[in-house]
């Protein structure tokens, strides 16, 4: 695997159905990613950035919406664009909110196969991006159940729209090694039902049945990380989410998140996104909401 493509910790628990993250920014600085999430992206007035999927790269224009599936890299770059006010709505969703029972129903085949298809990234028409506009753009001030049905309708206009095109050469199981594997999912599940606490190496070795220094050695092939830094990108994923969502202070939140203490979430943090706790809370624009 690449060493440069960032493994994304999205903040969605196995209780959640959906992120929905709508801002307006300057620039793009989060580095080309992949995560199991499907991931639909729409921006508006960002002529001039430059897309990555997959092997597929293209300067985009004014307004583009792209469908990115599970495990396939991806990642917007401000390169030529001008614009100081960028729109950007991401969904993402799990890829098991819609299970092969349900998606095997004659009603759901056309997402199905687009599902199936957004395996190399989809960029959809122009016509279909503006057309949808207004009621993306709506999405992060609907709740519950209501957002659902709009965000299936929105699919389902998507699946059977005209003019679709695959973005990548080459399908998301590059990185399948990630997710193919008994145990990493079983270290990922545990870090995410623990991370408030202290995990240590030698308990979740155990869980795994490995040594200390053989589990390292496996997480660092499988992921490029150490597990106290894969254990840390995750504890700051969760804090990132409740900087913007919640009105816990930094304190509140460091503790939270399983650091001992306040200098060290600081640190870990600034180190991981590039600017402090306050910093972070007080540049965002925008509106974070999850399901």
């Amino acid at each position: 695997m690449n060493k440069n493509i960032h493994r994304e910790i999205t903040p969605l628990s196995q209780d959640d159905s959906f992120l929905v993250f709508d801002r307006v920014k300057k620039h793009f600085d989060f580095p080309i990613h992949f995560h199991p999430e499907y991931e639909l992206n729409f921006i508006w007035n960002g002529k001039g950035v430059r897309r990555v999927v997959g092997d597929s790269m293209e300067e985009i224009e004014n307004i583009e919406l792209v469908l990115v599936g599970p495990n396939l890299e991806h990642g917007w770059e401000t390169y030529n664009c001008k614009s100081n006010k960028i729109y950007e709505i991401t969904i993402q969703f799990h890829n098991d909110l819609f299970d092969e029972k349900l998606l095997s129903r004659r009603i759901f085949k056309s997402i199905k196969e687009m599902l199936q298809r957004s395996n190399r990234g989809i960029l959809f028409s122009q016509k279909i991006s503006k057309d949808l506009k207004t009621r993306i753009m709506a999405l992060s001030k609907i709740d519950s159940m209501d957002y659902f049905m709009e965000l299936l309708s929105i699919l389902q206009d998507l699946a059977t729209s005209r003019n679709q095109r695959q973005l990548s050469t080459y399908s998301s199981s590059i990185n399948d090694v990630f997710e193919n594997s008994d145990r990493i999912k079983m270290v990922y599940d545990f870090i995410h039902q623990n991370f408030e606490r202290k995990i240590t190496l030698a308990e979740i070795s155990e869980l795994v049945n490995m040594s200390p220094g053989t589990f390292n050695r496996f997480i660092k092939k499988r992921t490029g990380r150490t597990f106290i830094e894969y254990t840390n990108e995750t504890r700051i994923s969760y804090a990132s989410r409740w900087l913007i969502e919640s009105n816990m202070n930094v304190s509140e939140i460091s503790y939270k998140c399983g650091f001992n203490n306040i200098a060290n979430f600081n640190r870990i943090f600034k180190k991981i996104k590039k600017c402090t706790p306050s910093e972070f809370k007080e540049k965002f624009e925008g509106i974070k909401k999850v399901l």
